[in-house]
């Protein structure tokens, strides 16, 4: 059993923003692995494959980033998994754009979404896979950052983290198949 989760906001005026690039990471994943995410469980839009001979479980929390936990405590809870059993993606702005890190577990950082993960499920004791969107301009709110849509110009660097990020997945969500 795996469950990987990445960390978005729901809404058409967020799809295309940096705090997205883990739903956006989650979607490549998705069609990669042939999951269709189209059921609404948990507080979440979950897809569920077997792959390998192992449960795969998709999901994106719909409670909005900075109650990511909720959804994620109730994953966990419906499907008798453990925090081992947990992958989450989401953005992060100490990492360059164009790029990602791999963490067997961890602190949240400045995230709120993962500080809700963490506070809710009372670990960090779970792998995570950081999308580069930083640095952030000096004239720029950090919240304003987060929320904006990624200009045209970075899209495509932004594309090739979500693109190496869901490879790390796709490799997490084969081994020991």
């Amino acid at each position: 059993m795996k469950i990987f989760v990445g960390l978005g906001n729901p809404g058409d005026k967020y799809e295309y923003t940096y705090h997205n690039v883990g739903w956006l990471t989650l979607d490549v994943l998705a069609d990669r692995l042939g999951i269709k995410l189209n059921t609404r469980e948990c507080s979440c839009l979950t897809g569920v494959k077997s792959v390998g001979g192992e449960k795969i479980v998709l999901a994106k929390p719909l409670t909005y980033m900075n109650l990511s936990g909720d959804g994620v405590k109730q994953l966990l809870g419906r499907y008798k998994a453990q925090p081992s059993d947990l992958v989450v993606v989401y953005d992060d702005i100490d990492i360059e754009k164009g790029t990602f890190r791999f963490r067997e577990r961890g602190s949240a950082g400045t995230h709120n979404g993962m500080r809700d993960i963490i506070a809710k499920i009372g670990t960090g004791e779970f792998r995570r896979v950081r999308v580069g969107t930083g640095p952030v301009p000096e004239n720029i709110p950090l919240v304003s950052y987060v929320l904006m849509t990624i200009p045209d110009g970075e899209r495509r660097l932004v594309a090739d983290g979500v693109k190496a990020a869901a490879d790390k997945l796709e490799e997490l969500a084969k081994e020991n198949a």
